[in-house]
């Protein structure tokens, strides 16, 4: 399905980036994976193949960036998908949120999403596809969880304005937006398994469904949108929440 293409997944070192390395691996592209974590990286390449390309980048960081765009013009040449995938998610309440989360937020959230794909266009082949992470919380309003809401909206957004500016290109770019998926963003620091798989079934509780999601769910979304069988999806979003944000 995807022979002889080339992938980027930002955020790849574990949760839905890991999982959809992998799933884009298995349908033969070549992929590279960035992480905040060296450790990380190394964990995922080893589970992943030694064929991955593991850049260790900050995507706050526009030097990083560069240095990812240069890596990846000398190990593939060009790209055919991103997966900007990298993303942080943590409560805001209006009351008690300081500047700092909020930069926090943003900055890895909007910025890094934005200035990733200024960074590896200039790598794109024609007809290539861009496919962003957005949220359900997009869709909802969520006490609580304001800011975060607000930059998974800036990314829809994108989905929508980038597509019409990158048309000339032949770019497309479309959205995923999972709900509640069991992935380690939501593990709290400190917190147990017994804790962690506490707070699984709560929220698992809350979806229509009955349960949380898995990354593997999501990558299956990155997949179709990556691939040929969305050749006539553009600006589009891929609600993978289990209802959450639809019933």
């Amino acid at each position: 399905m995807l022979q002889g293409k080339t992938a980027l997944i930002t955020g790849g070192s574990s949760g839905i980036g890991l999982a959809t390395a992998r799933l884009l691996q298995e349908h033969g592209a070549r992929v590279a994976i960035t992480g905040s974590s060296s450790d990380k990286l190394e964990g995922a390449r080893a589970e992943l193949s030694d064929a991955v390309l593991a850049i260790r980048a900050d995507v706050t960081s526009r030097e990083d960036l560069k240095r990812v765009q240069q890596e990846l013009k000398e190990a593939f040449g060009s790209l055919d998908i991103l997966f900007a995938n990298a993303g942080v998610a943590f409560g805001t309440p209006i009351d008690t949120t300081d500047e700092a989360a909020y930069d926090r937020l943003m900055d890895v959230n909007v910025k890094g999403v934005f200035f990733t794909i200024q960074a590896v266009l200039p790598l794109m082949r024609e007809g290539g596809s861009i496919i962003l992470n957005t949220s359900w919380l997009n869709q909802v309003g969520t006490p609580g969880r304001s800011l975060l809401s607000a930059s998974k909206a800036a990314v829809r957004s994108f989905a929508r304005t980038l597509s019409a500016e990158l048309l000339p290109r032949k770019i497309r770019v479309n959205a995923v937006s999972p709900g509640s998926i069991e992935t380690p963003i939501h593990r709290g620091k400190n917190q147990t398994d017994e804790e962690f798989r506490a707070y699984v079934e709560r929220v698992g509780a809350q979806v229509p469904l009955g349960r949380m999601g898995r990354p593997e769910e999501i990558a299956a979304a990155v997949l179709f949108l990556a691939g040929e069988g969305s050749s006539y999806m553009l600006g589009a979003e891929i609600v993978v929440d289990g209802g959450r944000a639809e019933l």
